[in-house]
């Protein structure tokens, strides 16, 4: 701490190599190399990485303007699915965590069982039976599509904008709740762990100023426990951005059902998988080192 202007002094260290680190960036030069020389030696692939760009975007003849293609699309969508279902997967992980935490036996007993049942099923099975059980019986008789179609163009434009379009919105709706609920059983686990990690000297101190026992948790507890598990929830959430991944399998326009379309309609395996893997990489590592900044900001306050 600098005793003059009370600011802290970071020590920027020179970034070293180890012999571990070189060697760990030769092993993966290599494995790359091999790759794309097995590629077009071996299996003698013709690489077309000259088309993928007019995959991303391509002029409109029509409109005259530049217009975004399967790509960008499917990485929107991606961006949009993976938003809605953090912020539900948030709101259940919070609720089954506090019940689990400070609640009755019949609560504890309630976010026990949601957070084991959801923990040991694959994602991909919720996901399935989730969208032909539950949501063809429930989704479909809100006639969600037929409103949107018959509503006003506005209306479309701003559900087509946070959510999708009428063609779509029944799958859309469903793969948010299906992923909301799968991401929420391990929030839930994160949160728990947070409330019951504050010390009870914390409830003892908010009650003899005159507290009550409610306003001691949404004033006191809670507070400090966001604080604590802001972190590991934040590494939560991009994992949802890859497990967004699996609601290609219910028709969902997002990154991974468009890349596999259009490979079956080009047959470009490669690059098509080799840009969509890069596409992720970019959300995720960004988002990870936008998090590890942040982590290291405020751990040093």
């Amino acid at each position: 701490m600098n005793p003059k202007n009370g600011k802290r002094l970071f020590n920027k260290q020179p970034l070293k190599f180890t012999f571990i680190d070189v060697a760990a960036i030769l092993l993966l030069m290599t494995v790359i190399s091999l790759f794309f020389f097995r590629m077009s030696h071996v299996l003698d692939y013709h690489w077309k990485w000259d088309t993928m760009l007019s995959y991303f975007f391509f002029w409109d003849p029509v409109t005259g303007k530049l217009t975004a293609n399967i790509f960008v699309k499917g990485f929107i969508t991606t961006v949009k699915l993976s938003f809605w279902s953090t912020v539900l997967g948030f709101l259940l992980g919070t609720l089954s965590g506090v019940m689990g935490a400070k609640g009755s036996f019949e609560q504890r007993f309630i976010s026990r069982a949601y957070v084991e049942t959801i923990r040991n099923i694959p994602s991909l099975v919720l996901v399935i039976l989730f969208y032909y059980f539950v949501s063809s019986q429930f989704l479909d008789a809100l006639y969600l599509d037929r409103w949107l179609r018959e509503g006003s163009d506005t209306l479309r434009q701003i559900t087509g904008f946070l959510f999708a379009g009428p063609a779509h919105i029944n799958s859309f709706l469903s793969a948010i709740i299906a992923l909301g609920i799968y991401e929420g059983a391990y929030v839930s686990e994160i949160v728990r762990g947070g409330i019951t990690s504050i010390p009870g000297g914390q409830w003892e101190a908010a009650w003899s100023i005159g507290l009550s026992r409610q306003k001691t948790f949404l004033l006191v507890i809670l507070p400090q426990t966001f604080r604590k598990v802001a972190f590991p929830l934040a590494g939560q959430f991009i994992s949802t951005i890859k497990d967004s991944a699996i609601v290609s399998v219910i028709s969902v326009q997002e990154l991974t059902f468009q890349g596999m379309e259009l490979m079956a309609a080009t047959f470009l395996t490669f690059e098509i998988w080799i840009t969509i893997t890069f596409l992720y990489f970019i959300l995720t590592f960004s988002l990870s080192r936008s998090v590890a900044f942040l982590e290291k900001k405020y751990a040093l306050k």
